[in-house]
């Protein structure tokens, strides 16, 4: 199951999109990287913004309480080639990020976390809740999976033993945690034993163009990029976005691969996957370099949801 032909494009002009979130309207909310914003992208491909952030947004996900959670990465820099936003490092005063609760109706921002256990965040990225109310959330400079409770402000390190975490899902019984390493190529999962304890299981698939060389000392500027961020389908299928090959990647939960999607037009920035609609059924996909949001109707696997979308 391998084609482009199932791409609808949704909406256009978006700064560097990531992180999408789907609505109860079919709207669809968008993490900006390059225009430090959380917006709304209208079923009619309007664009507006929600709230404006103090770095740039990279993902988001909507709490117990109806909220949109956003996790930012302190700044990039960029660079436009030949009708691509590209990501060319981090900004020169970089600090790191942090993790802000937005109201989607007003718009306002607090802000909650901006360390964890005495450690500055990183550049952070996908955020997921389970369904206790606490979210994962990739760190993926810093290498780690914080766990944080909003509710009660509170954040710890859940995993330390990850390289550039990117992407992370749950299954839909909520007992396996799934992470995309960017600059290795590797699907890790965990085992959840308690809300924020994992233990580590065997991997579930590696890029099939990742090196299978020593990963240690990743220069984050000049290592090859495989994985962005994940989403989990109703039948457990890991879907990944996927940098090197422009496009998105169904993997089963066995390690199996089932299908790729590739974008009508090649873009190195395929960012990130949500799931929507009446049966969740359509997944919207990310396309950041290009500025694009687009939607795969009729997905060929059972329709995913995560934990409070509305």
């Amino acid at each position: 199951m391998f084609g482009e032909s199932n791409f609808r494009l949704v909406g256009s002009g978006l700064s560097c999109p990531e992180g999408p979130v789907v609505e109860d309207d079919g709207s669809v909310l968008v993490c900006e990287v390059r225009g430090a914003a959380l917006v709304r992208v209208s079923p009619g491909g309007s664009r507006t913004v929600v709230a404006n952030l103090p770095s740039g947004a990279n993902g988001a996900a909507i709490g117990p309480d109806g909220a949109a959670y956003v996790a930012t990465n302190g700044s990039f820099t960029f660079a436009d080639v030949e009708g691509i936003t590209h990501i060319t490092g981090l900004i020169e005063d970089w600090v790191g990020g942090a993790l802000y609760r937005v109201d989607r109706t007003t718009g306002e921002v607090r802000e909650l976390f901006t360390e964890s256990e005495g450690q500055h965040l990183g550049s952070l990225n996908d955020v997921v809740f389970d369904a206790d109310g606490g979210a994962y959330i990739a760190d993926t400079t810093s290498g780690l999976l914080h766990y944080a409770v909003p509710a009660e402000r509170r954040i710890g390190v859940a995993v330390s033993d990850v390289v550039t975490p990117n992407g992370v899902g749950l299954s839909p019984d909520g007992s396996r945690l799934y992470v995309s390493e960017t600059f290795t190529g590797r699907l890790r999962t965990f085992e959840v034993v308690g809300p924020g304890k994992l233990l580590p299981l065997p991997d579930v698939f590696q890029h099939p163009a990742a090196a299978q060389d020593d990963t240690e000392g990743i220069d984050l500027q000049q290592s090859k990029q495989f994985w962005d961020g994940l989403a989990v389908d109703g039948e457990g299928n890991l879907v990944v976005a996927d940098l090197a090959s422009s496009g998105v990647r169904v993997v089963s939960p066995l390690g199996a691969e089932l299908a790729f999607f590739e974008t009508p037009e090649r873009d190195p920035y395929v960012t990130c996957v949500a799931f929507g609609g009446p049966d969740g059924r359509t997944a919207y996909v990310t396309s950041g370099g290009r500025g694009r949001l687009y939607a795969i109707d009729n997905w060929p696997f059972e329709g995913g949801r995560v934990n409070f979308q509305p």
